[in-house]
């Protein structure tokens, strides 16, 4: 990593300590990468240095993962874990490392993210890349029913313990069904992004996460994103269908389109090469 000019640390960002690492330091141009739920920043490691040969790269462990702080929410403090709360918190950080607008590439609900982001401050956001996107599905269209919340915060204590030991007991299962050959994850990747996930109050974090998930409407906005976008789907992805992908870039305007090979919903892990070689060239017409 050397090579690649990588620094690694935390920076204090909207009441969070957020780990990061930044390639190609200097550069005029930046990208950052948003990682998938029950995943962190090591997600990216395989394509971060070489999209850094184009411009500086940004990733970061996301709140609620990896080794980013997870404080309680509070007003106070400005600490806050809705979808919404997460897109101000990429702006500050492009902000905070001297720039005034960055490339956002998503994989999973960080592909979510992205597009969200892209939406709220389009001057914020030159490009995204949407990499097996949660836009029609899952993350994007959960939703906690407003009477149900107070309950369920009242029961904060049983319920989150609750979800702690279903993330624990099925957490390999799920990981391991984001990857189209399963023989590729080695028990040492699948320990460490366990390691990642289960730090500190990782739990309690996660489920307020959970409580501040909501609808987002992507069906009723796709229509009006601005910046240029590819869509990338793993050509076996059956965590975010392939025809989920297919029907973004259908109702983006002047989105393209690239599937990745012998990969499913994580190919810049499983086919690192082949989610450079459709990346890389949208990078450079965009940065």
């Amino acid at each position: 990593m050397e090579q690649y000019g990588m620094e690694e640390g935390f920076i204090e960002c909207r009441g969070f300590r957020v780990h990061y690492r930044l390639y190609g330091k200097g550069k005029p141009s930046l990208i950052v990468l948003l990682h998938g739920s029950f995943l962190s920043m090591r997600s990216w490691f395989e394509v971060a240095g070489p999209l850094s040969e184009q411009a500086a790269v940004l990733v970061f462990d996301r709140p609620a993962f990896g080794q980013t702080s997870k404080p309680l929410p509070s007003k106070d403090h400005g600490v806050a874990y809705s979808p919404e709360a997460q897109s101000d918190l990429v702006v500050e950080l492009i902000g905070q490392f001297g720039y005034s607008d960055a490339l956002l590439v998503g994989n999973s609900t960080g592909g979510t993210l992205a597009l969200l982001t892209a939406l709220r401050t389009p001057d914020k956001v030159r490009g995204i890349v949407l990499c097996g996107a949660m836009i029609y599905s899952g993350y994007a269209t959960s939703e906690v029913p407003g009477p149900v919340k107070p309950f369920l915060k009242m029961l904060t204590p049983v319920f989150f313990r609750v979800m702690r030991a279903l993330i624990m007991r099925l957490f390999d299962r799920n990981i391991r069904g984001f990857w189209y050959k399963q023989e590729r994850l080695t028990d040492e990747q699948l320990a460490a992004f366990r390691s990642d996930l289960m730090q500190g109050a990782w739990a309690r974090s996660f489920w307020e996460l959970f409580l501040e998930t909501h609808h987002l409407h992507f069906e009723q906005r796709t229509s009006s994103v601005g910046c240029p976008v590819l869509v990338v789907t793993g050509e076996h992805d059956l965590t975010v269908k392939t025809e989920e992908s297919f029907r973004l870039a259908e109702e983006i305007p002047g989105a393209e389109l690239a599937v990745v090979p012998d990969a499913a919903h994580l190919p810049q892990e499983e086919a690192p090469e082949g989610f450079l070689e459709v990346v890389r060239p949208f990078v450079g017409r965009i940065c």
